[in-house]
C-alpha cells in the first residue's frame, strides 16, 4: 500500500468520481491511512470520500446500492476496535470534513455537523458556561459522529451518563440513500418509534450521521482531585464501592489501577506520587459541582481514604491535579513496556461484582503466564482488561485468544456485557455467542436487513466472527497513542 501509483477503478468509482468530483480520492496515501483505525488492522479501500456537503453522503449512498459496494464511514479513526476498518474493501466515507458546530444557549443545545471534534465542542459549551459531560480518552481527535456511532463513555460515566444520555436529534441518511430526521430539536418529542436511538451504537451499519443536535447542562463550578494508594487490589475496590454505597458523594471520576497498570504508568512518567509505596494499586477520584457542594463532599472523601487508603493525595489547584491525572493518563500507552501487543477488553460487569472479575483475572493471569492489566472505571464497572502478549509467536497469539475468551466467559457469567463503551467492531466478533441469544442477533439481523437491504454498510461487522490475534497490526503511530 505505500506504491504512490494511483489503483485502476471500477465503474463504480469512476461513476463517483463524476457526480462528487475532488470530494473523491483513489491516492495510495489516502487510501493507506484509511485502511485501518485504531485498532491498526488494516483493509484497502478503493476510493476515500470527504464530503464537503451532507447531501453528497445521500448520492454517495444511493450508488453504492446501485453497483452494490460496501460503504465504511468514519470521523477520526479512533476507535480501537475495528468499527471504522474497511473489512470489505469498497469506499471510505470520511465525515472528518462536516465539522461546523455552534452553541444555542437559549435551548442549552449544541448543533454539530458528525465531523465536529468532540473536544472543541466541550471547550465551546464550556466558554458559553454549559457543559458536554461525555469525555472519551481521545476527545481531542474523534468525532462527535463516531462517539454516537459508538455509543461512547469516558471517565464522567458514573455521574453523567454516557453519549446516548445528551443525544437530542440525529440527521442523515438511511443506508439506502434516503435524507431523515430522527427526532425533533425539542425539550419534549413523544411521536412515532424511537428510531434515533437504533443509530446509537449501530457503529455505522444502519444510517449515516451528518448532523446531531445534543443536550448542554450547566458547567460545573469546582472540582476537586484526589489520588489514593491501597495494599490491596481487590482492597481498592471494595473501599470503591462503600464510597457509592455510603451515598456521601457524588463522584465524577472514579477510577481504579491495578499494579501492572501503575508500573508501568510510573514507569512511563519516570516517577512515583506515593515514594513510600511504589506500584501500588490506586483510585482516582474527583468531584465536581457547586462549591459548596464541592467542599461539603471533600471532606466526606477525606474522612474514607483516610480509613480505607495507606496513603492520599489532594490536589490543592489545577496544575496538581493535572500531575495526579498524569498516571492514569499514561496507563494505555504504558500497556507496550509490558508486550508489544495488546487485546483491550473495555468490559463492563455489576459493579458488585468487580472484584469477582479481578480475582479471576489473576487465575487467567497465573494459567497462561501472560501479564494482564487491568484499570478503568471503576464507578461504573466499565473495566479496561489488558492481555499482553508477543504477536511474534504464534503459540502465544492462542494463548493470549484464550485468555481474552476465560475473561468473556466470566465476564457474562457475572451478568456483565462484552463492551461498555468501545463497542463491538472486529474485536469482539468473536465473543458475541457468549453475550447475545440466538434469538436476539436473529433480532437485529432483522433490524439490519430491513434498513440496509443491499448490506452496504460497514458490512462483515457483528454478525460475523474475526479474530483480530491472527492478523499483524500496521507498523504506525496515530495522535491519540500515547494520550
Amino acid at each position: 500500500m505505500s506504491d504512490s501509483r494511483e489503483p485502476l477503478c471500477s465503474q463504480a468509482t469512476v461513476c463517483l468520481q463524476q457526480c462528487l468530483g475532488d470530494s473523491v480520492s483513489v491516492a495510495a496515501e489516502d487510501l493507506a491511512a484509511k485502511s485501518h483505525d485504531g485498532l491498526k488492522i488494516a483493509f484497502a479501500p478503493e476510493a476515500v470520500i470527504k464530503p464537503v456537503k451532507p447531501v453528497e453522503v445521500g448520492t454517495l449512498l444511493k450508488l453504492a446500492n446501485e453497483y452494490k459496494v460496501p460503504v465504511t464511514t468514519r470521523g477520526a479513526g479512533s476507535t480501537l476496535t475495528g468499527s471504522a476498518t474497511p473489512r470489505r474493501g469498497g469506499w471510505v466515507l470520511d465525515l472528518s470534513g462536516l465539522d461546523h458546530f455552534e452553541i444555542d444557549p437559549l435551548n442549552n443545545f449544541c448543533h454539530a455537523e458528525a465531523g465536529a471534534v468532540t473536544g472543541r465542542i466541550q471547550e465551546a459549551a464550556m466558554a458559553m458556561g454549559r457543559f458536554y459531560p461525555p469525555d472519551p480518552s481521545s476527545l481531542k481527535w474523534c468525532t462527535i459522529g463516531g462517539n454516537i456511532a459508538c455509543n461512547a463513555g469516558g471517565l464522567r460515566c458514573l455521574k453523567y451518563g454516557v453519549t446516548r444520555d445528551y443525544v437530542v436529534s440525529l440527521e442523515g441518511y438511511l443506508p439506502t440513500g434516503e435524507h431523515v430526521k430522527l427526532g425533533r430539536d425539542l425539550k419534549k418529542f413523544a411521536s412515532g418509534f424511537n428510531l434515533r436511538d437504533l443509530w446509537i451504537g449501530s457503529e455505522g451499519m444502519l444510517g449515516v450521521i451528518t448532523h446531531a443536535t445534543l443536550r448542554l447542562i450547566p458547567a460545573p463550578a469546582a472540582r476537586q482531585t484526589f489520588l489514593a494508594a491501597f495494599s490491596e487490589e481487590c482492597g481498592a475496590l471494595k473501599a470503591a464501592q462503600e464510597l457509592l454505597e455510603a451515598g456521601v458523594a457524588r463522584p465524577s471520576i472514579l477510577e481504579f489501577l491495578d499494579r501492572l497498570s501503575v508500573q508501568g504508568a510510573e514507569g512511563r512518567i519516570g516517577r512515583t506520587l506515593f515514594p513510600e509505596a511504589p506500584g501500588s494499586p490506586l483510585l482516582l477520584i474527583e468531584l465536581d459541582g457547586h462549591p459548596s457542594e464541592v467542599t461539603e463532599e471533600s471532606v466526606h472523601v477525606e474522612s474514607w481514604l483516610q480509613r480505607s487508603s495507606m496513603a492520599h493525595l489532594v490536589a490543592s489547584c489545577m496544575e496538581e491535579a493535572d500531575e495526579l491525572w498524569e498516571v492514569r493518563r499514561k496507563c494505555s500507552g504504558a500497556m507496550f513496556e509490558l508486550a508489544n501487543s495488546k487485546l483491550n477488553q473495555d468490559v463492563v460487569v455489576p459493579i458488585r461484582r468487580e472484584v469477582d472479575l479481578l480475582d479471576h483475572v489473576g487465575k487467567v493471569r497465573k494459567e497462561t503466564g501472560l501479564p494482564i492489566a487491568v484499570f478503568g472505571h471503576a464507578g461504573d464497572g466499565n473495566l479496561h482488561v489488558n492481555v499482553m502478549y508477543d504477536r511474534k509467536s504464534p503459540q502465544v497469539r492462542e494463548t493470549a485468544a484464550k485468555a481474552v475468551r476465560l475473561v468473556m466467559e466470566k465476564v457474562v457469567e457475572l451478568g456483565g456485557s462484552i463492551s461498555g463503551e468501545h463497542g463491538i467492531g472486529l474485536a469482539k466478533t468473536a465473543y458475541t455467542d457468549l453475550e447475545f441469544t440466538d434469538v436476539e442477533l436473529a433480532t437485529m439481523q432483522t433490524i439490519k436487513n430491513a434498513m440496509d437491504p443491499g448490506n452496504i454498510l460497514n458490512p462483515g461487522k457483528l454478525f460475523e466472527q474475526f479474530e483480530p490475534w491472527r492478523y499483524d497490526p500496521v507498523e504506525v503511530d496515530l495522535p491519540w497513542d500515547n494520550h
